[in-house]
């Protein structure tokens, strides 16, 4: 049995971590082994590079931001992902590099496909078989976020047209990659969304 690699992407606020934990859940009840990890942070070594990256006061250079999550990613891959992926287990992942090209691509406006490319370099080309985006408008998100009550990170505290520009590159890797990305609408009701997303992730474990 060969394992199954399914990632969440979407905007901060757009309930990726509530769909990861339905989904697991239900996976598990399928009698899968699952794990379930994000970036960055999945690993000892990501968990330094997310405090650098997303809490460090003061600025990171654009480029230096793209490479620190590009070596979480290569570390994270070669010693969690693939390892899961060789046992059979089922990989269920906050952020890949989608998020990489949206964020740090359109976001801090660097060339979206050199950083996709510094990215499938890290991880010597691995890529997802499902990838889920979660859509929703900003402003929707950014309300979420301030029910929370929660401190923003850097990423979270952007201005509302970085927000907007990454919305915008999420949906053209869509658009680019139908097989891969399965898009909803994240404003819809929660169970709406986990059972397009069990869907289409038992069509992968087939």
């Amino acid at each position: 049995m060969t394992g199954v690699w399914i990632t969440f992407e979407g905007g901060d606020g757009s309930g990726k971590t509530t769909q990861a934990a339905l989904l697991e859940q239900w996976l598990r009840e399928q009698g899968r082994t699952v794990v379930r990890t994000r970036e960055p942070g999945g690993t000892e070594v990501g968990v330094l590079i997310r405090d650098i990256v997303l809490h460090h006061r003061g600025d990171i250079a654009p480029r230096a931001e793209a490479l620190l999550y590009a070596a979480d990613r290569a570390h994270h891959v070669a010693t969690l992902v693939r390892p899961a992926l060789e046992r059979g287990d089922v990989v269920i992942q906050d952020r890949y590099l989608d998020s990489s090209v949206a964020y740090q691509g359109a976001g801090r406006v660097l060339d979206a496909g050199e950083v996709r490319n510094l990215s499938l370099w890290a991880t010597d080309g691995a890529l997802p078989d499902v990838t889920v985006l979660l859509d929703l408008d900003p402003a929707a998100a950014r309300a979420r976020l301030d029910a929370d009550d929660k401190p923003f990170d850097r990423l979270e505290a952007e201005k509302a047209e970085f927000h907007e520009r990454v919305r915008a590159a999420f949906l053209e890797l869509a658009a680019s990659e139908p097989e891969r990305f399965l898009v909803l609408d994240a404003s819809r009701p929660v169970e709406e969304l986990a059972a397009a997303v069990r869907e289409r992730v038992g069509g992968a474990l087939r």
